[in-house]
Formats: C-alpha cells, structure tokens, sequence
C-alpha cells in the first residue's frame, strides 16, 4: 500500500531568505522533504501526520516583507519520487566530492556518493548538508568511530566511511529515513555503517570520535548534553541544522557540556560548527 503525503506549493518572492526561512519553519512543524524550484519550495508531510491547521504557526507566512502563496493537494509517494527525479541535479562539493542521482553519469571524483532520497533529507542540495560534506572532507576520519544522528539518506555516514572511518552508526527516528538510509548504504557498498531506526536513547555506552548531528535547532539544544557523554577526548562534535544567528546559544550550551568552540563556516545564513570535547 502507498504512503500517502500532502504536497504543498509555495510561491515565495523574494526567493531568498524566504524559502530557507520557510523550510526550516516546515521542518519543525512535521513536513518531512522539500524541493527548491523557481517559484519557490515544495513541502511534503506525511498525511498521517497532517491536518489543516498545518501551516497556520509558520511565522513567515505572515511576514509582510515577503509574498508567499501556496496551495495543496494529496499524492502517493510514487509521484513524488518523479518529482524529485525532475528537480535532481548532481551537487559536487569541493575538488573530490560529487553527490548525485544513479540516473546520472559517474564522475571523476575521489568521492563519488550515489544517493537516492525517497522523502529523506538529505542530497546535498541544501546548505546544512553541503557544509557537513565540506567538514567531512577537510577532516581525517581514517581509523575513527562516527554517529551520523538524524541521518537522512546516509550521506554524511556514507562520505565518513569512504574516507576511512572504522565503525558508523547512522541514526534516523523516521522510518522512512531509516529504510531508504540502508538502501543508500548499500548502494554504496559502505556495509560497516550500521543504520538503526530510533534516537539518541539508543546510544547506550557507546562512544566515538567524531559525532554529526545535521537537525533542527530544538533537538540539538536538547540532545547536545547527550552527545557529549558519548565523545571520547578529544572527540569532535560537528553540528548544523540552524541560522548564523543561533551560533551564540548552541555554543553556550555546548560550553556547558564540556565542549569548546573551533571553527564555523557559512551559507545562506545556514551555520554548520565543529566543537572539540
């Protein structure tokens, strides 16, 4: 049986920081996948998840510096794998890294990331998981254990294993993100990544070197404690999932967990930061 989603339409101008505003805003009240186009942003939930008051909390859309119209219409998620296919481009990050579709042709890269999202997040499109990559491929993992937490498609996870890393655990608490995560992984021929479907309580007494946590702002503010419990010395915690302006409050609260601030990079507003334990 189809899953069925709702898929909203919005038509934002001026584009930019419209839509990323917009998206994130989406993100926290449940929608779950979006695609950027020309007119604007493509928004998906789960209809299990919705009901019509979805969208009347989304600050933006009552911002009178921007004109955002939307509408909505129910789809079976086989449509909306053709949306994506339409809209997919191949995203090269760096000299070495290409994420891409497996209808694309292979490139010459070092790092060549066959990912296929099926309602997950995660291409490499959006600015939080393009500066991640970018971390990851200035970073030696060799030899190193990682937690890939909210992972999506698996790409972060994915790009840590080509690069050497020992042991990956990916962790997503959607179920469709978990299914599609173990569908990338092997797709990629990564097999030492575990995929587990849940959150941070499933950690247990494990500990690594390098943590990722690429979500929104409310769960690293609460699971940021968590993840320092589960760094070894000297680990390293890399975060993204919110503004330049939320730098401040996520290094507090960092601070307060034993953790300090080393280096941030930009984009669109987007922050993504590396924390040393």
């Amino acid at each position: 049986m189809s899953i069925l989603y709702l898929e909203y339409a919005f038509k934002v101008a001026p584009l930019q920081p419209a839509s990323d505003i917009l998206i994130a805003e989406l993100g926290e009240a449940g929608f779950e996948s979006f695609v950027e186009n020309d007119e604007g942003i493509l928004a998906y939930i789960n209809k299990e998840d919705w009901d019509e008051s979805v969208v009347e909390n989304i600050d933006i859309l009552q911002n009178p510096k921007f004109t955002i119209d939307y509408s909505f219409k129910e789809i079976e998620q086989e449509n909306w794998n053709a949306t994506w296919e339409r809209n997919f481009e191949p995203i090269k990050v760096g000299d070495d890294c290409v994420v891409r579709a497996p209808f694309h042709e292979k490139p010459n890269v070092k790092f060549d990331i066959i990912i296929e999202p099926k309602m997950s997040f995660g291409t490499g499109h959006h600015e939080t998981t393009y500066m991640m990559l970018h971390f990851l491929l200035e970073m030696d993992v060799r030899g190193k254990t990682v937690l890939d937490m909210g992972s999506g498609t698996g790409v972060l996870a994915i790009l840590a294993a080509m690069k050497g890393a020992e042991r990956i655990d990916a962790i997503d608490i959607d179920n469709w993100c978990y299914l599609n995560a173990l569908e990338n992984v092997g797709r990629n021929d990564c097999h030492h990544i575990s995929v587990h479907e849940g959150d941070a309580s499933l950690l247990g007494h494990t500990s690594y070197d390098l943590i990722i946590a690429n979500i929104n702002r409310n769960i690293l503010i609460s699971d940021i404690p968590v993840y320092s419990e589960h760094l070894k010395k000297n680990g390293q915690l890399l975060l993204s999932g919110f503004y330049e302006k939320d730098i401040p409050s996520i290094t507090e609260i960092c601070a307060q967990s034993g953790l300090k601030f080393e280096k941030n990079i930009e984009k669109n507003h987007w922050a993504a930061v590396k924390y040393v334990f």
